[in-house]
């Protein structure tokens, strides 16, 4: 078999990334690289091409997906033509769903991500990029009348508590009950 090009090596890296990063919010960063590399498509030799540690990977893996949220949110900022209440209310409101809640490898980085970065230690790089980003998106949803990090608590708070009680009634309870305390409608 033949070296791969330059710009075919890259996009095989940007597939490896992107796959991990979706992998990882719905599984756990517990994934191996063999079932991780099946996902996308490339052999579990080619990894090593690519990245120099399963943790390399995990960093890159998990920039992108705060990065996705980032443009996320920015891309509400241009719907709503930079009228950020009404941006951060399109968040709330697509944030707190059912939909939301069983899509965890499309969804948000800051709480599918949370355990197995709490679980890193220190040091690493995932742990600074998601601290950064946490903070980067309760900047965002803060408001004149709410504090960004207590909003985005109950957003976390309620997608999580949601998920793990997916099979009972609780489960929407609780999403309508932060959606109704975070958008004032209850």
């Amino acid at each position: 078999m033949g070296r791969v090009s330059q710009a075919q090596a890259e996009e095989n890296r940007r597939r490896v990334v992107d796959t991990a990063s979706r992998l990882f919010r719905e599984q756990g960063m517990q994934v191996s690289v063999a079932d991780l590399m099946k996902a996308a498509g490339l052999t579990h030799g080619a990894f090593y091409k690519q990245f120099a540690s399963k943790e390399a990977l995990v960093d890159e893996a998990t920039a992108h997906a705060f990065a996705e949220l980032t443009q996320r949110y920015g891309a509400g900022l241009e719907r709503h033509d930079g009228e950020r209440a009404a941006a951060q209310r399109a968040l709330v409101d697509t944030y707190l769903t059912v939909e939301h809640r069983d899509d965890p490898a499309d969804g948000c980085p800051v709480a599918a991500l949370a355990t197995d970065i709490a679980r890193e230690g220190g040091g690493h790089e995932a742990r600074r990029v998601y601290a950064e980003g946490v903070a980067d998106f309760a900047g965002f949803l803060a408001t004149d009348d709410q504090d960004g990090i207590v909003r985005l608590c109950t957003l976390f708070g309620a997608l999580v508590l949601s998920r793990a009680t997916a099979d009972s009634p609780l489960s929407e309870e609780i999403l309508s009950a932060a959606h109704a305390a975070l958008t004032g409608t209850g």
